[in-house]
């Protein structure tokens, strides 16, 4: 993580004084579950299973669990080395993805109509949606899942999302990445053979997109494999990496702005973006400009 918080600029004063570190900030994930990792003990609000019904956090994949510890793992397995962005934040684990990180749009709907029940008694202010699908696939049901984040969105939860991994070409922004409302991030870096090529705008309704990108290629987080925790760290690439990255720096400027609305962190981040010249949307996340001084 230290190549990703370097890149976005990740430390200044509110990071090395400890005040902006996800505190009193509530996450929710849609992923492939939750491995009890110690990264994130203490700090689980709540699991929800729609795959399997189980009521014990677990994760059968380990897509989920890697993108929740960029997001707020606190790197005790590493001594701080492999802290996610926001480590002090509590986190919602919706697991909606099954052993293969497949899903079907009934259990995704489901996650997010479960969500939008108990967001407020649980305080979720963020929502990361690594989960997409391939635009052009299936018209109604792609609207279902766009009017579905809308709706968090509309409920005042910043929904981030991932770009997803169809591109380099232009219109090839995984659903619901193509919402107008929803942050949308890709990722910065060179994929390797196989990797996949983070998602270009515009889309279909000649929306820039995504919306800004952060480092998403060969990030060092938490693994679902237990086992005594010999191996308590994987490497994954995509997108689905880089959004917790921008995610996290939503909790974290949350934790420094408690009123601030969704609109306006996402006009923050707008405002407070890196030019990268390998950028896309708005450019680089860069979290010392967005936590700067801001009046509303």
């Amino acid at each position: 993580m230290d190549r990703v918080k370097q890149a976005v600029h990740y430390w200044c004063a509110d990071t090395k004084n400890g005040s902006c570190m996800g505190q009193d900030v509530t996450v929710a994930i849609l992923d492939s579950g939750l491995a009890p990792h110690p990264d994130f003990q203490g700090r689980v609000a709540a699991f929800q299973d729609f795959v399997e019904g189980r009521r014990e956090a677990y994760d059968d994949n380990g897509h989920g669990t890697h993108v929740a510890g960029i997001l707020a793992g606190d790197g005790r397995m590493s001594r701080g080395v492999f802290a996610g962005m926001a480590p002090k934040a509590k986190l919602v684990a919706l697991k909606v993805l099954d052993h293969k990180g497949e899903g079907n749009m009934r259990q995704i709907l489901e996650g997010i109509c479960w969500l939008m029940k108990h967001a407020g008694e649980l305080g979720v202010r963020v929502v990361n949606i690594s989960v997409g699908a391939r635009a052009g696939l299936n018209e109604e049901k792609e609207n279902w899942l766009i009017d579905a984040v809308e709706r968090l969105w509309d409920a005042g939860i910043t929904v981030v999302v991932s770009a997803g991994n169809y591109g380099p070409k232009e219109g090839t922004i995984a659903i619901p990445g193509n919402s107008r409302k929803v942050i949308t991030v890709g990722a910065l870096g060179t994929p390797r053979e196989g990797e996949g090529c983070s998602g270009r705008g515009p889309t279909e309704a000649c929306v820039v997109k995504p919306d800004l990108v952060a480092p998403g290629y060969r990030i060092i987080s938490c693994s679902n494999t237990p086992a005594r925790y010999r191996r308590p760290y994987a490497i994954k690439s995509g997108t689905s990496m880089a959004t917790p990255v921008v995610a996290g720096a939503c909790a974290m400027l949350l934790s420094k702005y408690s009123d601030i609305t969704n609109a306006e962190i996402k006009l923050k981040l707008r405002e407070s973006c890196q030019r990268a010249e390998t950028a896309q949307g708005w450019g680089l996340l860069d979290v010392e400009r967005l936590l700067g001084t801001w009046y509303f």
